[in-house]
């Protein structure tokens, strides 16, 4: 039995991440400007800590300043929306990254609301939603952004496609749905409380897994020759969807990690040197 293709994410991401180095030097010769990235955690959760890090890592890389701001756990929401607006009003800032979860006790949404949209690279805000959903010009969520130059780089096309999305959060299921039905894909989403998830599934010629659920979608669920696409990542490197099973039935697939992670990453590196260039007005 023949095996899906993977889709190297980390590959296709390196791509991205080599091209944003060479605007982000362009940039700074021409302005004297280097673009800067301010990314903001409260609390200390090992994971976030961690990505944070990495993020930081690789904006160095590709020439654009990194800026942290830590906050303590016990951050309200109001002094969480100061730090925000502070930043948001800095002009050596040219991208605002508010690493999420921050906590129970804080207003989520209040604190992205408090992002400029114009430094909103990870796309997170209203603003940007709306953009997005309207096809105008504005920062894209990471991760669904991501998914979608992933997709380019495989030649996959959705038009005419009926792609499935699993889950429906504000930041990677919902724009990830309203991307594909910008690029013509017939889309329906999936949720928890989705009536036989299965029968859904197996109708689909693309599967987007982001509901955060460990091997929630099983392979004999894939139709046959189905793109699959895991942007879900669970304890253990484990996805949504049954890699070992899956790689069976599709024809392409991507690994976690290394899939779409990775894009999140260059994706949110591009933005930030674009913010940067149109802030700086070239």
């Amino acid at each position: 039995m023949t095996q899906a293709r993977l889709m190297d994410g980390s590959a296709v991401a390196r791509g991205i991440v080599e091209e944003t180095a060479k605007r982000a030097a362009d940039l700074t010769a021409r302005t004297g400007v280097t673009p800067c990235l301010a990314t903001v955690l409260v609390g200390e959760d090992p994971a976030s800590v961690i990505y944070v890090r990495m993020k930081q890592n690789r904006s160095r890389k590709a020439g654009i300043a990194s800026l942290h701001v830590a906050l303590p756990a016990t951050t309200t929401t109001a002094e969480l929306v100061g730090t925000l607006r502070e930043l948001s009003a800095d002009p050596a800032v040219h991208g605002i990254l508010l690493q999420h979860p921050v906590g129970e006790h804080i207003d989520e949404r209040a604190a992205f609301e408090a992002i400029a949209p114009e430094k909103d690279v990870d796309g997170v805000t209203f603003a940007s939603f709306a953009t997005m959903s309207f096809g105008l010009p504005g920062f894209v969520s990471c991760t669904p952004g991501g998914i979608l130059r992933l997709l380019d780089a495989y030649d996959v096309d959705p038009a005419g496609k009926r792609a499935v999305v699993v889950g429906r959060s504000a930041i990677l299921g919902k724009p990830a749905g309203l991307l594909l039905l910008a690029r013509d894909a017939t889309v329906t989403y999936c949720h928890s409380r989705t009536r036989d998830l299965p029968a859904a599934v197996r109708e689909a010629d693309i599967v987007v897994a982001a509901v955060g659920r460990p091997r929630l979608i099983r392979g004999g669920d894939i139709k046959p020759g189905a793109v699959v696409v895991d942007a879900g990542y669970n304890a253990g490197n484990v996805g949504d969807v049954d890699f070992g099973t899956a790689v069976e039935r599709a024809s392409l697939i991507t690994p976690v990690p290394g899939g779409v992670g990775p894009m999140t990453i260059a994706l949110l590196l591009e933005q930030t040197v674009t913010a940067a260039a149109r802030q700086l007005g070239v």
